[in-house]
């Protein structure tokens, strides 16, 4: 009777391992899912949700961008640190369109670097490398202007 008994023994043994494991598989993936897992899901699985409420979003690396404006006078009212509006327009009668909006003015050349030249005067932003190419790209076309913010 004894060899009977054993057999059943390792037979639940053997189904409760298997019970066990189902178990655990789900709860990985549910975990997997719901964001609770602990670090398995790797740094991609948190950029497709974005920041958690709470969290800090990584911070935006900035670039710096060289503008030149069309109104040298208005460039002269501006200082290192000041947060200004790039506004660009294709020429008279063109609707205007802001190209970064509350960007960092890192430098201010001196009015004797730019000369007399009537071109504007130029000044470089602290902007994302997204913003700067579009600066770029549009700077070609038109003038720019800036609002202070």
């Amino acid at each position: 009777m004894r060899g009977g008994s054993g057999h059943r023994v390792r037979r639940a043994v053997w189904r409760q391992r298997r019970s066990m494991a189902a178990g655990l598989a789900l709860t990985a993936a549910a975990l997997a899912v719901s964001g609770f897992g602990g670090g398995g899901g790797g740094q991609g699985a948190d950029a497709a949700r974005g920041p958690a409420p709470g969290r800090a979003s990584p911070p935006v690396r900035l670039v710096s961008a060289p503008v030149r404006i069309a109104d040298a006078a208005t460039v002269r009212l501006l200082r290192p640190g000041d947060r200004v509006d790039v506004v660009a327009s294709e020429g008279a009668g063109a609707k205007a369109r802001v190209l970064a909006e509350g960007a960092r003015v890192e430098q201010v050349p001196a009015a004797s670097a730019e000369g007399a030249s009537g071109a504007g005067a130029l000044i470089v932003l602290a902007v994302p490398r997204k913003t700067a190419a579009d600066l770029a790209g549009a700077g070609i076309s038109g003038g720019f202007a800036v609002i202070l913010c």
